[in-house]
């Protein structure tokens, strides 16, 4: 069921219909020798996260990944593979976002930039809290094989 609502155009008084659809973006989970990268968000919903963001128009879904990767982390990663779609409406508290997350490798050390406020590498053992998002089933998915 898709939100729509009807403009007039102001020029030619031309009904529109004008929808309102999920928001893409992308999260990636970043493999490094001593574990994943998980960013702390400095802006609201505030906790712990994969790195990630908005895919920008004209962008390519991996290309928003890696960008937003580089973004965040100071990493240059490669991209290994998509890992899945998420799509609950309710995944993010600001508006209805759809993601694709991908796996990736990295080397080197990540430092904050972007919307991070603090990077880390953490195991399965012991990943920060709160987590942000769905980002909880994201790795539990991930750390359970699934997809």
């Amino acid at each position: 069921m898709a939100a729509k609502k009807i403009i007039r155009c102001p020029e030619c008084g031309y009904e529109i219909e004008v929808y309102k659809n999920p928001i893409p973006t992308v999260d990636v989970i970043i493999e490094t020798p001593k574990g994943i990268v998980l960013i702390k968000r400095k802006n609201p919903p505030y906790g712990w996260a994969l790195p990630g963001g908005f895919v920008d128009y004209g962008e390519t879904l991996e290309e928003a990944a890696v960008r937003e990767a580089k973004e965040e982390t100071g990493l240059d990663v490669e991209l290994i593979r998509q890992f899945h779609a998420y799509s609950d409406p309710n995944r993010d508290p600001r508006q209805h976002t759809i993601t694709v997350v991908f796996i990736a490798k990295a080397e080197g050390t990540p430092v904050a930039g972007d919307d991070a406020k603090e990077v880390g590498v953490f195991t399965r053992e012991n990943l920060p809290r709160p987590l942000a998002f769905d980002h909880g089933k994201i790795l539990e998915d991930y750390f359970e094989g699934r997809y």
